[in-house]
């Protein structure tokens, strides 16, 4: 359990860092296919013996590398060419984890298995949530200046492929951490969720960068007790109650539309008096 609740605060922190760029540029769907396309090179990583990593770079830079070439043809719009090369490549990573002879379940892989991460496996973690988020923050102003206004990023002398590519980089590496906690399947939600839920609450990015670390938080050693006392799985419960927080700020936030009606109908009722 303590491992358990190490490996899943690590992910959780950078998971949501990551998600506020993600929320902000619009890359909600790339997220989802960068964290599904990495599935085949973890699994050759693993029968190679070689970190999860590695595997996971060459295999998200590929699907990002196929998609601008399906798109670049223009008989393809991009959210298809997205949904193809992504699908196309969780499908083989599936075939892949049924055909790989193994003497451990692959499946964990799929589904996460984060109550079975050994001190090896939280140490790989650990280096790379640091990695991961360590990026972000040195480079954070230039990749904000590239998500509000790339047109000005590259009038200034900055690279916006190079920090297109850095920003993908990181979601593979971040992909490989979050998969140890939710797997493949779910690795999306954490990439979302809690920037979305921190855009709810404040307008400063400077603030969602400390508000969506801290509620994915929160939340992830929320859903790992609940799963331990309700017997359920672990990735599933983590994922649901960041899902719970999001409805909560949604519909109760202060940005919220039924609160906005609230304080109109209190105005209206102190004008009609």
């Amino acid at each position: 359990m303590v491992r358990a609740f190490l490996t899943t605060t690590l992910a959780a922190v950078v998971a949501a860092l990551l998600s506020c760029w993600l929320v902000l540029i619009g890359w909600s769907l790339m997220g989802d296919a960068v964290s599904h396309a990495v599935l085949p090179g973890v699994v050759i990583a693993y029968v190679l013996g070689v970190p999860f990593a590695l595997g996971a770079l060459v295999f998200g830079g590929l699907a990002v590398v196929l998609i601008g070439a399906v798109r670049d043809t223009g008989r393809v719009k991009e959210d298809a060419a997205i949904g193809i090369v992504f699908t196309t490549l969780f499908a083989l990573g599936l075939v892949l984890v049924s055909v790989t002879p193994s003497q451990t379940d692959l499946s964990h892989i799929i589904f996460g298995n984060v109550l079975g991460v050994s001190t090896a496996e939280l140490v790989q973690v650990a280096v790379l949530a640091v990695v991961g988020a360590a990026v972000l923050l040195v480079k954070r102003r230039d990749l904000v200046l590239f998500a509000f206004d790339p047109t000005h990023a590259h009038a200034i002398g900055l690279s916006t492929r190079r920090l297109s590519a850095l920003l993908l980089g990181v979601l593979a590496l971040t992909a490989v951490v979050t998969l140890q906690v939710v797997g493949v399947i779910l690795v999306v939600a954490m990439l979302i969720i809690p920037g979305a839920t921190a855009s709810l609450l404040t307008r400063r990015f400077g603030r969602m960068l400390v508000l969506a670390p801290i509620i994915s938080a929160l939340c992830s050693i929320t859903g790992i007790y609940l799963s331990y006392w309700l017997d359920a799985a672990s990735g599933g419960m983590v994922v649901l109650v960041q899902g719970a927080v999001f409805a909560v700020v949604l519909l109760a936030g202060p940005r919220s539309a039924l609160l906005r009606g609230r304080a109109r109908t209190q105005v209206r009722a102190r004008v009609s008096r």
